[in-house]
């Protein structure tokens, strides 16, 4: 995957290299535009990925627990609204209530990707075996021993799968968080198709592409590093 991300970024380069660039398309791209509408996007996926880690997991964690069972279909309901709501309608409600900027535009995102990371999250928690749970009651685990140690390791590889599809997701919710003021680099493509500039769009649409590339190839790589050991043969 990152040999494949190069070749595009290089061809992408050498095209790039060649073509004719009038005034309007320099402005655009003209000092560090570019490297700052990457920053921002980067910025955007990780700050939002970061909350929907800090939501999702914890609340997933809560609707197994026997107290709160009964509120699971409402949540996971509501968690279905805010992805099941066109990213672009809801980001437009956002910036009526809080007005243009980053907040607006992060408040989307997470809202679009939480769903992903909170069902896999519960349903990787109800697929343990409650044989093995039962064990680690009947060694005198207390509840939370028995969460940390014995429930959370065995649903690492659904809840890391979760985090994978919301990471890739919040890269492509990120580039329209421009249509709020947020940056990123939406900029680019929204400036691309308004003004009819081609190499604006084009590099701007393979910027996303390969971050979304990248980004998917390094959660694979957390899948296989952080799954605990031992784990398959268990299973």
């Amino acid at each position: 995957m990152p040999a494949f991300v190069v070749a595009m970024l290089l061809a992408t380069w050498l095209w790039f290299a060649q073509a004719d660039l009038d005034t309007v398309s320099e402005n655009a791209l003209a000092d560090g535009q570019v490297s700052k509408a990457l920053w921002q996007h980067i910025q955007l996926t990780v700050i939002s990925t970061f909350f929907v880690l800090v939501i999702a997991i914890p609340l997933g964690i809560l609707l197994t627990r026997p107290a709160f069972r009964r509120a699971t279909p409402v949540v996971m309901a509501l968690a279905n609204t805010g992805q099941a709501t066109p990213a672009i309608g809801l980001l437009a409600l956002l910036v009526i209530w809080l007005g243009i900027g980053r907040r607006a535009a992060l408040i989307g995102i997470i809202a679009y990707a939480v769903l992903p990371v909170l069902s896999n999250t519960v349903a990787g928690l109800k697929a343990n075996d409650p044989t093995l749970l039962e064990a680690a009651r009947g060694i005198g685990m207390s509840p939370l021993g028995v969460l940390t140690r014995v429930e959370l390791p065995l649903a690492v590889p659904l809840i890391l799968a979760g985090v994978r599809t919301a990471l890739v997701l919040n890269v492509g919710t990120a580039t329209l968080a421009t249509f709020g003021g947020g940056g990123g680099l939406g900029v680019l493509i929204t400036a691309g198709i308004t003004n009819q500039r081609m190499p604006v769009l084009v590099l701007g649409s393979v910027l996303t592409v390969a971050l979304a590339l990248l980004v998917d190839w390094l959660a694979s790589l957390a899948e296989v590093l952080l799954r605990p050991r031992g784990l398959e043969v268990e299973r």
